[in-house]
């Protein structure tokens, strides 16, 4: 492996790197362009907080998103504490520690959820649609249908209709695009970890452990279990955060190198080699199957819930 740091202002000049760096470039341009020219469907605040299973009280989900927040945040403080600031140079950390961020805000959020659920109790009707509360807007102007309420919605009194009628703030939005930003990423993180990594990479730089193999498996494993619990939309636009994830990730790391470092942590990111823009272009590409994947699963989750559970299980929007 070429030594960056030695080479200096050389190894900048290689044909590779323009190359390499059209492949994450583009994609960040366009991520840019899809999330200012999309236009998001309006997100309901009690979808952030309330199970897709009928007749699951929201504090079931609040109690998980809870474990989950306090293990993993454990399992990641034992990763500083081994190996200090170190541990965020690899991609598998800035993902879990999103991952982390994701229940830690789905904490919160569902522990509001549930103390708005029991000052302003409702009763979900057949369609399973329900009306929403903001987290953090004090006053939201929507107008809906009166007897589509009344049919869906079972209130004590108009204040509360207020209530539920307010739409997803600041905070919320936040939640789902971190929430689908760690979709897509825990399956990149995985994939590559088990699929290329551990059977063709391993060496002196990468040994696998107890902590590392619950690491690449557990992040995706509880964001699966959260999916099969929450009632979140799954919209594909969003994919275009988890490419600027990507590319955030790969901007750092061509800094550091800029600033000295001459060790790769992956070696498919070396831009030495002759073989550097395919690699970059099949990073490029994953995304794409990556995030596909979990939104695959988001539709099976849909369909065959739906099915085989038709009186319990509640779409979501």
């Amino acid at each position: 492996m070429s030594n960056s740091g030695d080479e200096g202002l050389g190894y900048w000049l290689r044909w590779q790197v323009p190359v390499c760096a059209l492949f994450f470039l583009l994609p960040a341009i366009v991520a840019i362009i899809l999330i200012f020219k999309v236009k998001r469907a309006p997100l309901n605040a009690i979808d952030l907080w309330i199970p897709c299973w009928r007749r699951l009280h929201p504090v079931w989900l609040l109690v998980y998103r809870a474990f989950v927040f306090f293990l993993m945040s454990w399992m990641l403080l034992q990763l500083i504490a081994d190996h200090g600031a170190f541990a965020f140079y690899f991609y598998t950390q800035w993902t879990f520690t999103l991952v982390v961020v994701y229940f830690a805000l789905g904490t919160v959020i569902s522990a509001h959820g549930c103390w708005m659920y029991s000052k302003y109790p409702f009763e979900n009707a057949e369609t399973g649609e329900l009306l929403n509360t903001d987290l953090d807007e004090s006053t939201t102007t929507i107008t809906y249908n009166t007897n589509k309420i009344s049919s869906t919605i079972k209130l004590q009194s108009h204040h509360e209709k207020e209530e539920i009628e307010r739409r997803a703030g600041f905070w919320g939005y936040m939640m789902q695009t971190v929430y689908q930003t760690c979709a897509g990423a825990v399956m990149l993180t995985d994939i590559v970890f088990w699929g290329l990594i551990v059977p063709f990479l391993s060496n002196e730089h990468f040994s696998l452990n107890l902590l590392m193999g619950c690491m690449h498996s557990l992040n995706a494993l509880f964001l699966l279990l959260d999916t099969s619990l929450n009632s979140l939309p799954f919209p594909w636009f969003r994919m275009a955060y988890f490419v600027l994830w990507s590319c955030l990730y790969v901007t750092f790391q061509w800094v550091l190198h800029a600033c000295g470092f001459s060790w790769w942590p992956y070696p498919f990111l070396e831009l030495s080699t002759p073989w550097a823009p395919v690699w970059y272009f099949c990073m490029a590409l994953i995304h794409i199957p990556c995030y596909g994947l979990y939104s695959l699963i988001f539709k099976a989750k849909q369909l065959v819930f739906s099915r085989l559970f038709p009186h319990a299980y509640i779409r979501s929007h």
